[in-house]
């Protein structure tokens, strides 16, 4: 099963980066075709790591909380999944055999060797890198 959460909070940081104001949770809702539950759901993760704010009442919703060119994709990475970016998960069925040892083996370096390749391009791009795009 495939995780779109990264790639639609992105897409909807850089329209609230783009639009300069706050959304709400209904509008943000409708933008990504979900309930509105999931949106503050999800904005709660990345208000808890200071990417965005809320305020309530009748001008509120969320809003950016730093700026746009201070939060990278790897910050909105971290605040929405913890460990791995990678699925795959090392067979643990014969511990004691070379042969499952030498291919986990392998396959733990190549992960790292990708998630340190990944992370670093996530730490490069930051949401105002994509704004900057469409202006």
């Amino acid at each position: 099963m495939s995780d779109t959460r990264l790639s639609r909070m992105l897409h909807v940081l850089v329209h609230m980066h783009l639009l300069g104001g706050s959304e709400t949770s209904d509008t943000i809702s409708k933008m990504l075709n979900t309930n509105p539950v999931v949106v503050r759901r999800t904005m709660a993760a990345l208000k808890d790591h200071g990417i965005v704010a809320s305020s309530g009442g009748r001008s509120g919703g969320w809003r950016l909380a730093r700026s746009a060119s201070e939060i990278t994709v790897e910050h909105v990475h971290h605040a929405l999944q913890s460990g791995s970016a990678f699925s795959i998960a090392l067979s643990k069925d014969h511990s004691s055999c070379p042969v499952e040892s030498a291919v986990n083996r392998f396959l733990d370096r190549a992960m790292t060797d990708a998630e340190t390749c990944l992370r670093r391009s996530f730490a490069a791009m930051t949401i105002d890198d994509f704004a900057t795009q469409f202006v």
